[in-house]
């Protein structure tokens, strides 16, 4: 497996940012480029304002991909798949986050800040990290994402 050395988008509510910490120490170590957008700290805030930044830039090309987390991932996930070409993949398992890159190319890894510790998100990002996408059938059926209006 090769890893992709892309620069990546991170981004999280208030519930997930001590997470996001630890995994942005443990991307610059592997020697990746990250770009944090927000929240810096546990004071409460929307979910969705950070959700829209991250998904924003990876629909607009700035970034071939990013990471959101939130308490529960779902309300992160629920955002960033609003957006095209977007295809976000909420991961609480080494083998969704595997196949989330196999089969589906995701291109934003969405975790649970309250749902997975800090050693498995480690490994949930490094899995998703150095997953390469197979193409051929799945690219297939990705393309049909792009024809729904």
């Amino acid at each position: 497996m090769t890893e992709n050395k892309s620069p990546i988008i991170i981004g999280s509510d208030h519930a997930a940012f001590p997470l996001k910490e630890k995994l942005k120490q443990f991307i610059v170590e592997k020697g990746i480029e990250i770009q944090d957008a927000g929240t810096d700290g546990e004071s409460s805030v929307d979910y969705s304002d950070f959700g829209i930044k991250v998904a924003m830039a990876v629909s607009k090309g700035e970034y071939k991909r990013g990471i959101l987390l939130c308490g529960t991932g779902l309300g992160m996930s629920m955002v960033a798949n609003r957006f095209p070409h977007v295809r976000a993949a909420l991961c609480s398992d080494l083998f969704s986050a595997k196949m989330s890159r196999e089969h589906n190319d995701s291109n934003i890894l969405v975790l649970g800040g309250r749902i997975v510790g800090e050693a498995l998100a480690i490994e949930l990002v490094k899995a998703w990290l150095e997953t390469p996408f197979e193409g051929g059938r799945h690219q297939q059926r990705l393309d049909k994402f792009d024809t729904i209006r």
